[in-house]
């Protein structure tokens, strides 16, 4: 039998939407990029490296989610905190940021290179509404864990993220809650990565999770092996709303796959790796993901479609 091909993921005609030669100076790569809606606005957290492979968090702006305006210059890390100084290793050592607001407060996830041991834990920031201030509040994870995102509201009066540990070679996506942001417990196995055929290497948490009638709609990746590489592509999971330990069901098929050049060819080959995406109020959500770790992309989906292909493609 014949299967009609259908894409229900769209990249944007100007893919790459940012690259090196839109920053000033050293920078020579901007990828896996976290963003918000704030205000009317789209407000991206660039991941930016220099060549000393120095990392920096970056602002960016637009009025229509394509076209960005840069700051001036990248924000600037909180090292009068002693806590932060002594854990985290060097002024630089940060990536992957993902943003979410929670009853009117910004918060960013991020992975940080550590100095206990690890080779990386979460770590978390507030920042101010105008994305200039970042205070830290502290390491947040257990070591050897990334891929962090916060729920973007209390769920049972607690909040809740997902994260990707990677002990003992699990990388499956699990859920955690806490009362605080700080403390985090009750960790639960949300999915294995022996269920993603083309996740079946590793899996984890993507952009922060969208709130849907039929529940949290969670955009994740997933990593396969092809010969003697990995392929990174997406795909989606259903969260209970009321429990977000519980998944209802995940896309049998990946959403999106490497197939452009510029997914194909950079810093690592045969990746498309999201941190953020916006859910608009006419039923699409741009989905804005790092392409080969070299530039920063956007694809666009019907948010019906996507839960469609969670609940009715497995």
């Amino acid at each position: 039998m014949l299967y009609q091909k259908k894409y229900i993921v769209h990249r944007c005609a100007h893919n790459p939407i940012l690259t090196k030669d839109d920053f000033p100076g050293d920078i020579v790569s901007v990828f896996n990029s976290g963003i918000i809606k704030h205000n009317g606005k789209y407000v991206m957290i660039c991941r930016c490296e220099d060549s000393s492979f120095s990392r920096y968090m970056w602002v960016a702006q637009s009025d229509d989610g394509i076209k960005f305006t840069l700051r001036d210059k990248p924000l600037a890390m909180p090292l009068d905190d002693p806590l932060f100084r002594e854990y985290v290793d060097g002024e630089k050592s940060y990536w992957d940021p993902r943003i979410t607001c929670i009853e009117g407060q910004h918060y960013i996830v991020h992975a940080a290179d550590v100095t206990n041991g690890a080779s990386c834990q979460l770590g978390l920031f507030k920042i101010d509404d105008s994305f200039e201030k970042l205070e830290w509040m502290g390491l947040i994870s257990e070591p050897d864990n990334r891929n962090g995102v916060l729920f973007p509201r209390k769920i049972n009066g607690l909040y809740y993220r997902l994260d990707r540990p990677n002990d003992n070679g699990g990388f499956d996506i699990w859920a955690c809650s806490s009362p605080d942001l700080i403390y985090w417990g009750n960790p639960r196995r949300v999915l294995s990565k022996s269920l993603i055929g083309w996740g079946e290497k590793k899996i984890g948490p993507g952009a922060v999770p969208i709130e849907t009638d039929a529940g949290w709609l969670c955009i994740i990746h997933g990593v396969r092996r092809q010969c003697t590489d990995e392929v990174y592509s997406l795909g989606v999971m259903l969260l209970d709303r009321d429990d977000p330990t519980k998944m209802i069901a995940c896309s049998r098929r990946a959403i999106l796959a490497p197939e452009e050049p510029y997914e194909l060819m950079g810093q690592s080959m045969n990746v498309v790796f999201t941190n953020g995406a916006v859910a608009e109020d006419d039923g699409t959500v741009k989905i804005y993901y790092g392409g080969a770790d070299q530039v920063q992309c956007l694809a666009t989906a019907k948010i019906d479609d996507l839960i469609d292909s969670c609940l009715n493609d497995r």
